[in-house]
C-alpha cells in the first residue's frame, strides 16, 4: 500500500526518497530511534522531497508511513527484521516488520520510487571462503533499478570482496565527490572506486543513461562518505574492530549473529562514538538523496 502523499507525489512528478525502517526498529535504542526516524523524514522534506519510510504492518507492505505507524515500528515489541525473502511470509501470516536494504529497495522499486537512502549496505562477510556468508542486499540490487545513497558497506565486512562481488553482479558504484570507497564509520575504507560523481545532476544523468540503454535492471550505488570531522577515529576503529573479531571467534558466534555482535561491540567499546558516526553518515545520505531525487524529478 502506497500512502496518499507518496502516491500523489509520484503521480505529479515530485521527488520522493525511500527510507528503510530497520534502523528504527533494530538499529537504535528507544526513544532515540523515534526521534531519529522523524528527523530523517524532516531532512528529506527540507531538500524538497517527500519521504517514503517503508515497512510491513499487519501483513501489509507500506510505502510511506504516517507518524502513528512510525511510532509502531519504533516502540512495538515483536517487530521482525525483514529481508526481501521474508516479505511473502510476513504478508501471508499478517506479521509486522521493519525492512532491510533488500526489502526496502524491492518495495520502493515496485512502487515507482527511484531513490533510496540508507546507512551502509550489507556485503560479503569476512572468511567468505569458509562460511559462504553474503548479504542478500547484493543479489537484490543486481536485479533492481534503484539508486541507493549509502556510506559504503559496514566496515566489519570484507570490503574488497564486496566491491569485487558488486562488479561481478554488474552493479555500478560511484563515489560522491571522492575516488575512495567510504567505510561506513570511516570516510575512506582504504579502497578506490573507478567513478566519481560531483553533483546531484550528474547522478540523475547516470540514472537517465541507465534507462536509455535499457540494459539489465541493476542498481546504482552512490557512495557518500561521512565527513572526516564526524567519522570514527580510524585508530580507535581499527583497535576495537580487531578486538571484536577476536571476541566473536572466542565466543563461537556465527551466521546471522555475527553482524549484530560486532556492531554492538563497536558501540560499547567506542563509548557510543561508532553510533554517532553512523548517524552522521545516515543524515548526510538522506540529505543527498533528497537533492538527487529533486534533480531526477527535473529530468
Amino acid at each position: 500500500m502506497v500512502s496518499e502523499e507518496v502516491r500523489e507525489a509520484l503521480a505529479t512528478g515530485r521527488p520522493v526518497v525511500a527510507l528503510e525502517s530497520t534502523i528504527i526498529a533494530h538499529g537504535l535504542p528507544r526513544p532515540r530511534n523515534l526521534q531519529v526516524a522523524l528527523e530523517l523524514e524532516d531532512a528529506v522534506r527540507q531538500e524538497g522531497a517527500v519521504p517514503a519510510t517503508i515497512a510491513v504492518l499487519d501483513g501489509q507492505p507500506r510505502v510511506g508511513l504516517d507518524k502513528e505507524q512510525v511510532e509502531r515500528i519504533a516502540n512495538e515489541d515483536g517487530i521482525r527484521k525483514l529481508g526481501h525473502r521474508d516479505l511473502p511470509l510476513a504478508i501471508a501470516t499478517g506479521a509486522s516488520g521493519a525492512t532491510t536494504v533488500s526489502a526496502t529497495a524491492l518495495l520502493a522499486a515496485r512502487a515507482g520510487v527511484r531513490v533510496f537512502a540508507t546507512g551502509g549496505l550489507g556485503g560479503v562477510h569476512r572468511e567468505w571462503t569458509l562460511t559462504q556468508d553474503e548479504s542478500a542486499d547484493l543479489g537484490l540490487l543486481a536485479r533492481t533499478r534503484i539508486t541507493v545513497v549509502c556510506a559504503g558497506v559496514k566496515s566489519i565486512l570484507d570490503v574488497p570482496a564486496t566491491l569485487q562481488r558488486l562488479e561481478t553482479l554488474g552493479v555500478a558504484v560511484a563515489g560522491y565527490g571522492t575516488d575512495r570507497f567510504p567505510g561506513f564509520y570511516l570516510s575512506d575504507s582504504g579502497h578506490p572506486v573507478d567513478w566519481t560523481l560531483e553533483s546531484p545532476g550528474e547522478v540523475a544523468a547516470v540514472m537517465r543513461a541507465q534507462d536509455t540503454l535499457d540494459g539489465p535492471a541493476t542498481a546504482l550505488i552512490v557512495a557518500n562518505p561521512v565527513p572526516e570531522a564526524q567519522q570514527l577515529d580510524p585508530a580507535l576503529h581499527a583497535r576495537v574492530l580487531a578486538d571484536a573479531l577476536h571476541a566473536c571467534e572466542a565466543e563461537g558466534v556465527s551466521g546471522q549473529a555475527v553482524t549484530p555482535f560486532l556492531l554492538d561491540h563497536l558501540v560499547r567499546y567506542t563509548d557510543g562514538a561508532s553510533l554517532e558516526a553512523n548517524l552522521a553518515a545516515v543524515r548526510g545520505n538522506v540529505r543527498l538523496a533528497g537533492r538527487i531525487a529533486a534533480a531526477w524529478a527535473q529530468v
